[in-house]
C-alpha cells in the first residue's frame, strides 16, 4: 500500500494500547500524549477520554477559525472561549428508540467572544464558528474510514 507524504492534513498518528491497560499512548508528529478512560469504566484516568479529544479538536478548530477571520477583518476580538458537551439524544417522538439509527449524537457548543465587538461582528463570527474544517468533516456525512489489518 502506498502511503502519501505527510502534510498538515494527512500526517500519520500512531496509537498504542498494551495488554491490559486502557490507556493509549498517542504519537502525533513530534508530540506524545495519553488518552485513558475514567476509573468507573476500568481505566486509570491518566488523560482525557477519546470523546474529550474529539470535542477538543472541534473546539480548537472553532476558536482558531474565528481568530483567523477576526484578525483578517481587523476586528477587536480579544479572546475566544468554546465550551463543548457531547450527548446522545433520542429522536423526538421516537416510537422505536431501541432500534439502530434511532439515537442522535449531539454536540452542544457555546461560544464566548471577548472584546468590544458590535452585534453584527458577533453574529458574523457565530456563522464563521460553524464553518471550521473539523465541524465540516464531522457533520458532512461523507467521512469514510477504511480499516485494514497489517502484519
Amino acid at each position: 500500500m502506498l502511503t502519501p507524504e505527510p502534510t498538515a492534513t494527512n500526517a500519520t498518528v500512531v496509537v498504542k494500547v498494551g495488554l491490559t491497560d486502557l490507556a493509549a499512548e498517542i504519537q502525533a508528529g513530534r508530540h506524545t500524549f495519553f488518552v485513558d478512560e475514567p476509573e468507573t469504566v476500568g481505566g486509570h484516568d491518566q488523560g482525557p477520554t477519546p470523546y474529550d479529544l474529539l470535542l477538543s479538536a472541534l473546539g480548537a478548530c472553532t476558536a482558531i477559525t474565528v481568530r483567523l477571520y477576526a484578525t483578517r477583518k481587523s476586528w477587536p476580538l480579544e479572546g475566544i472561549e468554546v465550551r463543548l458537551r457531547h450527548q446522545r439524544v433520542h429522536r423526538l417522538d421516537c416510537d422505536k428508540c431501541e432500534q439502530a439509527g434511532e439515537m442522535l449524537e449531539e454536540v452542544q457548543k457555546e461560544l464566548r467572544l471577548l472584546g468590544p465587538l458590535s452585534a453584527e461582528q458577533k453574529q458574523r463570527l457565530h456563522i464563521i464558528a460553524d464553518k471550521c474544517p473539523v465541524q465540516k468533516t464531522l457533520t458532512s456525512g461523507a467521512l469514510r474510514v477504511v480499516t485494514v489489518v497489517v502484519e
